[in-house]
Formats: structure tokens, sequence, C-alpha cells
């Protein structure tokens, strides 16, 4: 991902579908500055690697797909995803990207396992991680507050072996 993509992401911070569903934390826009930095740090980190998910005929970033807090010691990363670009969500990209993902998880960088976490009131989101082969591995029960609502927020992992396994298939 290069610093121009940071205008992108400022633009999605605006959606608060998509920030909502993409994280715990309170929902708030941020300018393109805050982007570029955010971008340039990732670029530099040990423990994450990020993608930015264009469009093949004319380059837009549409999202992106990350593993962070990598443990290279234990072989464990967390997972997140994002599609910024309302008309490119709920069509199969977010399944195609997440199998891309964990092939270079698994294979090329040797991970063990690959985790998430994701709220309960995201359908979408947990329907996609189970056809990606996630488990539900916990609860963490009444842990978000959205409009004043509880909702639990699920941790899910897949494990190398299990993916692969349902490759030979």
């Amino acid at each position: 991902m290069s610093e121009e993509d940071a205008i992108s992401f400022s633009k999605w911070s605006e959606d608060s579908e998509y920030l909502r569903g993409l994280d715990t934390d309170f929902a708030r826009p941020r300018n393109a500055e805050f982007y570029k930095h955010q971008i340039q740090s990732f670029e530099d980190s040990s423990d994450m690697i990020q993608f930015g998910l264009y469009v093949p005929q004319d380059q837009l970033l549409f999202g992106f797909i990350s593993l962070h807090s990598i443990e290279w010691n234990n072989q464990i990363a967390s997972m997140a995803i994002g599609i910024g670009e309302a008309k490119y969500r709920k069509n199969g990209y977010g399944s195609e990207v997440i199998q891309l993902l964990l092939n270079y998880a698994f294979y090329e960088l040797n991970l063990h396992k690959v985790e998430l976490d994701v709220i309960s009131n995201n359908d979408t989101a947990i329907y996609c991680y189970k056809k990606n082969g996630f488990e539900t591995e916990g609860v963490a029960k009444e842990a978000i507050r959205r409009d004043d609502q509880r909702f639990d927020k699920i941790y899910m992992g897949i494990l190398a072996k299990s993916w692969k396994a349902s490759k030979i298939k």
C-alpha cells in the first residue's frame, strides 16, 4: 500500500457502517494525514503485514486485509479485513482474499494459526469466516455496546492443518 491510499481510508472513516463493523472502538472520522502515518508505521512494523485490495482494471483501492499482532515465536497472527467501498461488499471478494491470505500465512510465513474477533451482530462477516474454515473458539458476553444494545465479541480461529486438509478435498 502507498501513502496515496490514505485518501481512501479517510473517506471510508466517514462511513459508520464500515467503521462500526471493522472495530470495537468508537467510530470517528480521520483525515488523510492520520492514515498516511498509519500506512507508514505498518510498513515499518515487524509484527504486521497489510495488503491493499484493488480493482485490477483501474487500481481503485476498495479495501484491505492484514495479519497483525504476529507472534513469530508462537506462529500465531490475528487477521483483519475491511471492504471500504460499499459496492464491493457482499459479493465474494472477502472470501477470495481471505483464502489468499491464509495461503500466504500458512505456506509462506509458516504460521500455525490465524485468529480474529468479530461482533456478534455482523452476520455477513461471521458467515464469511465460517465459510472459510474459521471456528468459534470463545465468546466474550455482551462485551460490545452499539446503539444502546449489548453484543457478544466472538473469537474465531483456524489452524494450518485444518485449512490445508480442507484444500485436499
